[in-house]
């Protein structure tokens, strides 16, 4: 497997473990010697993230992720996320992550818009 993929492939195993409740794994398994946050909602480092992805698994155990698109370029993949919380509130991300020469995640930014109910066009956020 190239780089490229590799890197796609564990950022996507990484932000799933974590997203279905086992930050604490994740971070094991896909994070290298830093991990520098930029999500204001969630603390520097990995013990932030994992604090952050068990208060969310707590509070709202019944959700889903499907990612729609994985990019890679350089030491950076991104990815774009259709999420569904309890209520059927609806979120889009855009996620990237810097990775390090052992193609391990050291940095992470995000954007989260929740999918609106009307649209100025037909097409979905996804």
């Amino acid at each position: 497997m190239d780089t490229s993929a590799q890197m796609k492939e564990n950022a996507i195993n990484f932000y799933k473990m974590a997203y279905e409740g086992n930050p604490k794994r994740a971070v094991e398994l896909y994070v290298g010697d830093e991990y520098i946050q930029h999500n204001p909602d969630v603390a520097n480092g990995t013990q932030g993230f994992i604090d952050y992805f068990e208060r969310m698994q707590a509070e709202y155990p019944v959700k889903s992720i499907n990612f729609v698109r994985a990019i890679a370029e350089d030491d950076l993949v991104a990815l774009h996320t259709h999420q569904v919380w309890p209520g059927n509130n609806q979120y889009i991300t855009m996620d990237f992550f810097r990775f390090d020469n052992n193609l391990k995640i050291v940095e992470h930014w995000d954007s989260i818009q929740q999918v609106p109910e009307k649209s100025a066009n037909p097409n979905t956020m996804y």
